[in-house]
């Protein structure tokens, strides 16, 4: 499908004042208040701080247009022109390309002038800041043409299971008492989003103190039945080891981290696991089972028997998932789940990996599917094309046999 068919460019709107929303950097105003503060720092002294160009919008203004459309990121960059990412795919914008003082200027929008310094010294910020109709996920970073910006836009409706179309089997995975579960997938294909549905239904069904460590906070939850305490890296912790390490002594029952980065994040997170905690995690991982040999090779060979061992004892679930584009236009997640039964943890401890491979082709009844088997449910019921299911298969002679009927 033609992509300028799919979505419309943002046409260019008249530069208006930044009104839309509120950013976590400052507190709520009411217009008059806004209004009034502004004509008063314009009369007391003109602004030190970079100015927009003629005919170019705020960066509220871009945001909240790429929010209505339902884009999931916004580009913008020096000497680029804005682009937005529509359900996957690059979409181009009519606005002009992005001069210096106007990029600037936009950063002191959404960052405060340390972290705006902080940029410069550095080269690179992630942080996060809020509106109020979404939450936006922001990393700067220097380019050969000047300095760039990503943000992802992420609801602040925390999204149930059933509305994400989730498997009854990850209520079965969220409600184990302690263990490690794994949520795995390339940037951008929703592992957040699941992470989050799945926290939302802890704190919904069980009575938990949950403890998030995360860079930076995506999905802000409240709690209900669960205490829930949600830490940001460079916020309201310095490192993410220590943070990781004090919540062993603050009385959790689930903490969420980020990636599984290093051996030194692994190996607290199984014995967090192995001493009664249920540990939630991620990992860059395309497959379930490539996710335990990825856990590997983190390790000497003298070490992985051992390494083995423990995390077929912890293990309660690896989840892969993916997103691709439906017929109807949207984006649908398709799964890769190992379930930890006894003969899985068995053969995990023998590294008998392809053996595991095909327990999940027949492994329905504890709620384990592959990749194929997901994307070919999502082909009978007309949600995808073949096309689209021959492109996301790990294993397209596989997929091109099921799409003929010869599996």
């Amino acid at each position: 499908m033609n992509q300028n068919q799919q979505s419309r460019p943002l046409p260019p709107p008249p530069p208006p004042p930044s009104t839309i929303g509120s950013t976590s950097n400052s507190l709520p105003e009411t217009k008059t208040q806004a209004g009034n503060a502004t004509a008063n720092r314009q009369a007391s002294a003109p602004s030190n701080k970079p100015q927009r160009a003629s005919g170019q919008p705020t960066l509220a203004y871009i945001i909240k247009q790429a929010y209505d459309k339902g884009y999931s990121d916004v580009h913008v960059g020096v000497g680029e022109v804005p682009r937005m990412r529509d359900r996957g795919e690059m979409a181009l914008t009519e606005y002009p390309k992005t001069d210096t003082n106007t990029f600037m200027s936009w950063l002191h929008e959404i960052l405060s002038d340390r972290e705006v310094e902080q940029f410069k010294g550095e080269l690179e910020f992630d942080g996060a800041t809020q509106y109020d109709f979404a939450r936006v996920r922001i990393n700067v970073f220097d380019t050969l043409r000047g300095p760039a910006l990503v943000m992802r836009l992420i609801p602040l409706k925390i999204l149930t299971m059933e509305q994400l179309c989730l498997p009854p089997v990850f209520k079965d995975i969220s409600d184990e008492h302690k263990g490690l579960i794994l949520v795995t997938g390339p940037t951008g294909s929703g592992k957040s989003t699941t992470m989050a549905a799945m926290v939302d239904y802890i704190n919904n069904e069980h009575a938990k103190h949950i403890i998030t460590i995360e860079d930076p906070i995506e999905f802000v939850h409240r709690s209900k039945r669960s205490l829930i305490k949600q830490r940001e890296v460079g916020i309201n912790t310095r490192q993410f080891d220590n943070a990781l390490k004090a919540a062993l002594r603050e009385d959790p029952d689930i903490i969420l981290i980020g990636e599984m980065r290093d051996r030194e994040t692994v190996n607290t997170a199984l014995k967090a696991a192995q001493t009664g905690h249920l540990v939630m995690g991620t990992l860059h991982t395309n497959s379930a089972v490539k996710t335990i040999e990825r856990i590997l090779t983190l390790y000497s060979a003298e070490e992985q028997d051992a390494m083995r061992v423990a995390i077929s004892e912890s293990l309660v679930a690896v989840i892969s998932q993916g997103l691709c584009r439906t017929t109807d236009g949207k984006r649908a997640a398709y799964h890769d789940i190992m379930v930890n039964t006894d003969t899985v943890k068995d053969y995990i401890k023998q590294g008998k990996y392809d053996e595991i491979h095909n327990l999940m082709l027949d492994g329905e009844y504890d709620g384990m599917i592959t990749t194929n088997q997901a994307l070919f449910n999502l082909y009978e019921e007309g949600r995808i094309t073949e096309d689209v299911a021959m492109e996301m298969s790990p294993t397209a002679n596989e997929m091109a046999m099921m799409l003929r009927g010869r599996i």
